[in-house]
């Protein structure tokens, strides 16, 4: 799931990442923490569009 506190985390391990770089261990987190947001997203997508349905409004011809 997508909560704040994940968003706030990633954003400042980036701004930490550009502004005097990481450790390994918070460079192991980052790389964690935006897997988890990359899956929350596909996840979301694929719900998303389990729920689609196509309906063909034109009558089949003969």
């Amino acid at each position: 799931m997508i909560t704040k506190e994940l968003i706030e985390r990633i954003n400042q391990l980036s701004r930490q990442s550009r502004e005097q770089g990481l450790t390994p261990e918070e460079k192991t987190e980052q790389d964690q923490l935006r897997r988890q947001y990359v899956e929350a997203i596909k996840a979301r997508v694929k719900d998303t569009l389990s729920r689609v349905e196509f309906v063909d409004e034109l009558p089949p011809q003969h």
